[in-house]
């Protein structure tokens, strides 16, 4: 049998990860029996929150197995009931480039109306159209948090999300932030970080937030140029200069958007540049808007030319020692703590860098380390984390029909989902979401997903609530067993709750459930 074993093992060592050329990242975790306490804190961090359910998957499994499967993950469905209320959104049915090539022609179809209060009643129908598509993909990033197997892909998604910020209220992001995160973010969150990069780098929404459709020789734009240095790979005081930031602004001028028809000619480039020409659905490299001059990136010519140059600087940026020292203490202080030891960091940031930047093999450090293991039940959730893992808990795999309350909890807390006004994402550490103003609210959130969670099972928000309008905590595995390392005073606030709906509101707003 030991033999056997062993040949499995090393079967499953040499297996690819599916769509990927690379060996499956497996974690070395101890062989002993892991607990169930053990396997809800573990639940708790690299999840969107423990639950019943997943505490069962995981024990089938084993920790090391079920740790590999969230580092590779493989298309997973999503709960049929789940999946249909994803399939029926317009984001789902409609390609970017034809959504957002429409929603131009109804713009400029509502402008044209010579009557006033025609206009502005079409005026109106279209900005309720970009805020209908945006609040279709903030329900679908809900859904798949929820209920997805690939919990790890979906907590790295969101982190990205975070990293690479756009921002709903500028433009017409709205009708692309959904694609955004579905072809850029979540198909690179455990890949290649140079592949998420260059991912970004060609989007629409991306180029649109930073100002990059705007920026052409002769009339530079820096705002991507620098959030690509400061936030998104080098990071800040890593010894780059304003004339780096300058000459990668001139690297990416001609790097935009289209708003042309999609079956418009392209437009008339200068025949000695015609074949430097590129359009892919929205995305468009302009040559006649790009500055062809000689260029110098980080102390070193750029050889390239026309969109190459963009490609090579990119190369240059992720495989930057400090881009592999500023990537991984994000990712550590997102998983471990708001001030990540420095010796974590160094091996995240060795193992990124012997990868090629593979961020499956960086967080593998991550998670073997001893100060994973020593840190988990004490990272502060942010509000995102704190309402999926009470819905998760809650309420387990029974899929809800109307997450739009959850959306509106969220808000309340300040955390709307690509709602963070500036590049530089929200803000991951304790001190951002711990005032009294913030627990007061959390506890009102507590209350209501504990009291009257029949509000995310209704069709909408007229239709009456079954009952009981609350889930049966109590009765949760999961619960019993977290019950076992709370606190005394958790403890003796729960025995002196008058009713279910209080006891769960208790432990919902109970400073455990505060972290993950």
């Amino acid at each position: 049998m030991a033999l056997g074993a062993c040949a499995l093992a090393l079967l499953a060592a040499c297996a690819s990860a599916p769509g990927d050329h690379r060996p499956m990242v497996s974690v070395s975790l101890p062989s002993q029996q892991v607990d169930e306490a053990t396997r809800l804190r573990w639940l708790d961090r690299v999840s969107w929150g423990a639950n019943a359910s997943s505490d069962a998957q995981l024990a089938r499994r084993g920790l090391s197995l079920w740790m590999r499967d969230q580092l590779n993950p493989r298309p997973a469905p999503l709960p049929p009931a789940a999946q249909a209320q994803i399939d029926a959104m317009e984001i789902s049915r409609v390609p970017l480039d034809q959504l957002v090539t429409g929603l131009e022609a109804q713009r400029k179809a509502a402008d044209a109306l010579p009557d006033e209060d025609q206009k502005k009643a079409a005026r109106q129908e279209y900005q309720q159209h970009l805020n209908t598509l945006v609040r279709e993909a903030q329900q679908r990033f809900v859904l798949r948090a929820l209920y997805s197997p690939n919990q790890l892909q979906e907590q790295m998604t969101w982190f990205w999300m975070n990293h690479f910020n756009v921002n709903l209220r500028k433009d017409n992001i709205r009708a692309m932030v959904g694609d955004y995160e579905d072809s850029a973010i979540r198909p690179h969150a455990l890949g290649r970080f140079r592949d998420l990069l260059g991912a970004t780098l060609h989007h629409p929404a991306m180029l649109r937030y930073l100002d990059n459709a705007q920026n052409a020789a002769n009339r530079i734009n820096e705002n991507y140029a620098r959030e690509l240095m400061e936030l998104h790979t080098l990071g800040v005081g890593s010894g780059y200069t304003q004339g780096d930031v300058q000459e990668l602004a001139r690297v990416l001028t001609g790097v935009g958007v289209t708003n042309q028809p999609l079956d418009a000619p392209p437009p008339n480039v200068r025949p000695n540049l015609r074949g430097d020409y590129v359009r892919k659905g929205l995305f468009e490299f302009n040559p006649n808007r790009h500055d062809y001059g000689p260029k110098t990136l980080l102390g070193q010519p750029i050889q390239s030319r026309g969109l190459a140059e963009a490609d090579e600087a990119l190369d240059r940026l992720a495989r930057a020692p400090a881009t592999a020292r500023f990537i991984s203490r994000k990712l550590a202080v997102y998983f471990v703590s708001d001030d990540p030891p420095q010796a974590l960091v160094d091996r995240m940031a060795a193992a990124f860098t012997r990868s090629d930047g593979d961020i499956a093999v960086t967080l593998k450090a991550l998670f073997e380390s001893p100060e994973f293991s020593a840190s988990l039940g004490r990272k502060f959730r942010d509000p995102v984390h704190y309402v999926m893992a009470g819905v998760r808990l809650a309420y387990d795999d029974r899929v809800a029909t109307n997450v739009n309350p959850m959306l509106g909890w969220i808000n309340r807390m300040g955390e709307q989902l690509y709602g963070h006004e500036t590049p530089d994402g929200y803000p991951l550490n304790e001190a951002a979401w711990a005032s009294a103003g913030q627990m007061n609210t959390r506890f009102e959130i507590a209350r209501a997903i504990g009291a009257n969670g029949a509000v995310l099972f209704r069709a909408d928000d007229k239709a009456p609530l079954e009952k009981p309008a609350f889930p049966p905590l109590a009765d949760s595995r999961a619960v019993r067993t977290m019950q076992g390392s709370m606190s005394a005073d958790t403890r003796e606030a729960l025995a002196q709750a008058k009713n279910p709906q209080e006891w769960n509101t208790f432990l919902l707003a109970s400073p455990e459930l505060m972290r993950r």
